[in-house]
């Protein structure tokens, strides 16, 4: 990251020499044989155009080293590297944790940085997942910021174009105006020339830039939903065991219901419950006739 920042000042330097020693004379050079007069005007206007040449080309620079930069930063060897992913299984396995925690510390992949969060969250496993959902999120929000100034560049790239093109059209009216409307193709053509120039800069800007960015936006929309999937499985290894018997729907640390006699509690055979009481017989129906009952034997006395 350090070295691409160096090289992103070189390229800006660069750019900024160019623009101020080199454009003007190489692309916007007036000719010494023109017999219309400049008015105070015309220098502003030429003045306009070699500052915003200036500012396409710097931003030309920026736009093709944040593309490079995107590019090298997004491939899935550096985004989560698989000899990382395996370190974090094995340490998971031999219950290294204290081990886990200084390696996720201090790698910068995005797996470990990811699960390094919910690691210091132990052992309440609902405070580690909520950590580890919060880091996936704020690292996806980082990666996605690193590319968004691509979609920045390339929507000012037609916004400056046309600057210019506005600028070229002043400067050929200008020429025709003095000219008393009887102006010469010749004349006509520096204020053209400048309106097409600036109108194929601001698209030659825009074009690789956008195109580039909904490349890298895929790129790294696929990258981040893996990355936090393998995240979850790392971090479903490492649960704690009374989260994992912990009946489903009951937050961790919360004990579970009592039993119920009757009632079956997932894990647990069911109690037996009281002794039924006898049932007695079906009640008469009214207006039926009760069977005498039969006498019972009597003796004699």
């Amino acid at each position: 990251m350090r070295h691409l920042r160096s090289l992103l000042f070189l390229l800006l330097l660069v750019a900024l020499v160019f623009t101020v020693a080199v454009a003007p004379q190489v692309v916007w050079a007036q000719d010494a044989s023109a017999q219309t007069p400049q008015t105070a005007l015309d220098k502003v206007i030429k003045t306009v155009d070699y500052l915003l040449v200036g500012f396409i080309l710097c931003l030309s620079v920026i736009g093709l080293t944040l593309i490079l930069q995107g590019f090298i930063r997004n491939r899935e060897s550096v985004f989560m590297p698989p000899a990382t992913t395996e370190t974090i299984r094995a340490m998971i396995q031999n219950k290294q944790f204290k081990e886990l925690m200084d390696f996720t510390e201090a790698d910068p992949s995005f797996i470990s940085q990811s699960l390094n969060p919910a690691l210091k969250r132990a052992p309440s496993f609902s405070a580690m997942k909520e950590a580890m959902e919060t880091a996936v999120g704020e690292q996806t929000a980082q990666r996605f910021r690193g590319i968004e100034y691509l979609n920045i560049i390339g929507n000012l790239g037609p916004l400056l174009g046309l600057l210019g093109t506005v600028l070229g059209m002043i400067l050929a009216f200008r020429a025709m105006n003095s000219a008393g409307g009887n102006a010469s193709p010749a004349q006509l053509a520096g204020g053209i020339a400048t309106a097409l120039m600036h109108t194929f800069l601001g698209l030659a800007l825009a074009v690789p830039c956008l195109a580039c960015f909904g490349i890298l936006r895929t790129i790294v929309d696929r990258l981040t939903v893996r990355g936090a999937l393998v995240a979850e499985e790392l971090l479903l290894m490492i649960k704690p065991a009374e989260a994992r018997q912990q009946p489903a729907g009951v937050p961790a640390g919360v004990p579970g219901p009592a039993p119920v006699a009757g009632v079956p509690v997932p894990g647990m055979r069911p109690m037996p419950g009281p002794i039924p009481a006898p049932v007695a017989g079906p009640a008469p129906v009214p207006g039926t006739p009760r069977k005498p009952a039969s006498p019972s034997p009597v003796g004699p006395s």
